[in-house]
């Protein structure tokens, strides 16, 4: 395993390298989720590398930069134990120099859901995503299927700018009970931890009505939202039942449908999804999975 801070050692790395390039870019502090990644690049490519950067572009002023968990001996050692080939691991400045001024910014999918409660952080992972394409020159790119908006949002700029990789959807990864992993989630306290089971029960709960014959977005909406206030610790930011490539609300299901959430518990903001398709086929809470970054950027 090879270690990297700079801009100008990764290139030199680089060039010296042949053969398929499979990568990861994360936030650090991580789970299980991230490591599936690994995995299936290490399976995909012949070498493997990891990107490791608390992005602060991404971060509005009211949230949790400065205290987004950060481990990095951990990270590391968890890395190096899957058999990791690079990991890049820059300062911020080193990402974004002295007077930084340039921006990717993908219209139309950015301003809802996430984007709307979010403003500027999509202009933010998708910047930042762009320069570690640009630095990686990957051929594969993988993310996980939780932030289902990021995944949209990074497709459409690989798309629309033309770049060289294939970007790789794999399944959100799930605690047993099935609650979808993420970095936040040690911001939970255990009281908290079993209230935040209420995402995942909701989202059971649209694949129920959807079997069921349930086609009416707004008649699963309002049974969602009731379903998660019975929980005193959540607070609802959103829930979404959209067409997954537009992301625009639908009134009723005539086709593949995104269920997305975005709930407080406590101090913690959650999110999860699942995709309702006809004909039973739901890659979704119920069974494991669900439709889109326990990845974040």
């Amino acid at each position: 395993m090879r270690l990297v801070r700079t801009v100008a050692q990764l290139r030199a790395w680089r060039r010296g390298l042949s053969g398929t390039l499979g990568f990861v870019p994360t936030m650090g502090y991580l789970h299980e989720g991230h490591l599936s990644l690994v995995r299936r690049s290490r399976k995909e490519n012949d070498t493997t590398a990891v990107s490791i950067f608390v992005n602060p572009t991404q971060f509005g002023p009211r949230e949790d930069l400065a205290s987004y968990p950060r481990d990095m001996p951990r990270d590391l050692a968890l890395l190096t134990k899957e058999g990791t080939d690079l990991i890049f691991t820059p300062e911020t400045e080193e990402m974004y120099p002295p007077g930084f001024s340039t921006w990717v910014t993908v219209e139309g999918l950015t301003e809802r859901l996430e984007g709307a409660s979010r403003p500027g952080h999509f202009r933010g992972v998708a910047t930042v995503v762009a320069k570690l394409f640009n630095l990686m020159e990957p051929h594969r790119a993988y993310f996980g299927q939780k932030d289902a908006q990021q995944l949209a949002v990074i497709k459409k700029m690989v798309r629309e700018l033309d770049l060289d990789l294939e970007i790789i959807a794999v399944p959100t990864a799930r605690e047993p009970d099935g609650l979808a992993m993420s970095s936040r989630n040690i911001f939970l306290t255990p009281r908290e931890r079993q209230a935040a089971l209420v995402l995942h029960r909701a989202l059971s709960l649209a694949e129920e009505l959807h079997q069921k014959g349930q086609r009416e977005a707004g008649k699963i909406r309002e049974a969602l939202i009731e379903l998660i206030q019975t929980e005193p610790l959540a607070q609802i930011d959103y829930v979404s039942i959209a067409r997954p490539e537009t992301l625009e609300e639908m009134e009723r299901l005539d086709g593949p449908a995104l269920v997305s959430l975005a709930v407080r518990i406590g101090s913690t903001r959650l999110i999860d999804n699942t995709v309702l398709t006809e004909g039973g086929q739901h890659d979704g809470a119920g069974e494991g999975g669900s439709y889109a970054t326990a990845h974040e950027i």
